[in-house]
């Protein structure tokens, strides 16, 4: 099978559902998607019934990453591509044709993530420097002050015009192309965090095995909704999140991020 596909829901509209169902059939690849269901209903269970699609429904909020994870489990062996999507995201027919294509031609790339854009066509800004506890806690609380800072600007590679690809450990996790040999490799999401920082964990450790690149030849269309400054629920999430992220990963010592986030500046001057 050229490519299996997750998709974590919890209780997301039905039109969502269907937008996102309507561009994956379109490709030519031999695929197959399993929907894994979060939800404290199934009201979702009717998607079972579309083609080449696996429904599974948790009885409860397992969180993101352990939701990928059973889809990943059932992938291994099964293709040679997985994909991890929001449901939020869209794209035109022939998109996973152009990055499987990519893939297929970068035997070194472990995972790509395309351009992410808006749904008014503008880009999404999506790749960062790996982060230190500063900017995380700069953008989220004191993002006016923060924001017109040096640090900001390299943080957010202000000066990478999303023009040409870009070998990074941190990726978005709205759409995550990957080698399943990969996943395997570094056994999915570490299953820590309920949600919030798992994409870029799971990215940094594919990074130490093959590239993770950005690829700016293919669009998907993001809805993105900023989750956490808004709900006081996810805000607290997303900060138990960090707060696992950099007692694994290091808060003020951190080595390795030095030297990857000094790698991607160097790029952006080559």
């Amino acid at each position: 099978m050229d490519l299996t596909i997750s998709v974590v829901l919890y209780k997301n509209p039905h039109w969502e559902i269907e937008k996102l169902i309507s561009c994956i059939i379109q490709t030519g690849l031999n695929y197959k998607l399993f929907l894994i269901d979060n939800s404290p209903t199934d009201f979702l269970r009717i998607f079972a019934l579309t083609k080449n699609t696996e429904y599974f429904f948790n009885n409860r909020n397992v969180g993101f990453g352990k939701g990928q994870n059973i889809a990943i489990d059932k992938a291994l062996g099964q293709s040679k591509y997985h994909l991890i999507l929001n449901p939020d995201i869209s794209f035109n027919n022939g998109t996973l044709e152009n990055i499987y294509t990519f893939m297929e031609q970068h035997q070194d790339v472990g995972q790509v993530m395309p351009k992410i854009c808006y749904q008014d066509g503008s880009n999404q800004k999506l790749c960062k420097l790996l982060p230190h506890p500063i900017d995380l806690i700069g953008r989220r609380f004191f993002y006016n002050l923060y924001s017109l800072s040096k640090r900001s600007k390299a943080y957010e590679l202000n000066g990478f015009t999303y023009d040409k690809m870009l070998d990074t450990p941190a990726l978005s996790g709205c759409f995550m192309f990957v080698r399943t040999a990969v996943l395997k490799d570094v056994r999915g999401f570490d299953t820590r965090y309920f949600m919030y920082m798992e994409d870029i964990d799971l990215t940094r450790r594919i990074s130490r095995i093959s590239k993770t690149v950005f690829y700016p030849g293919a669009i998907v269309i993001h809805a993105f909704n900023r989750g956490s400054y808004s709900n006081p629920i996810l805000l607290k999430y997303h900060i138990i999140s960090a707060i696992k992220y950099f007692y694994k990963w290091g808060w003020f010592c951190d080595s390795e991020r030095a030297v990857l986030n000094k790698k991607i500046l160097l790029q952006l001057q080559g």
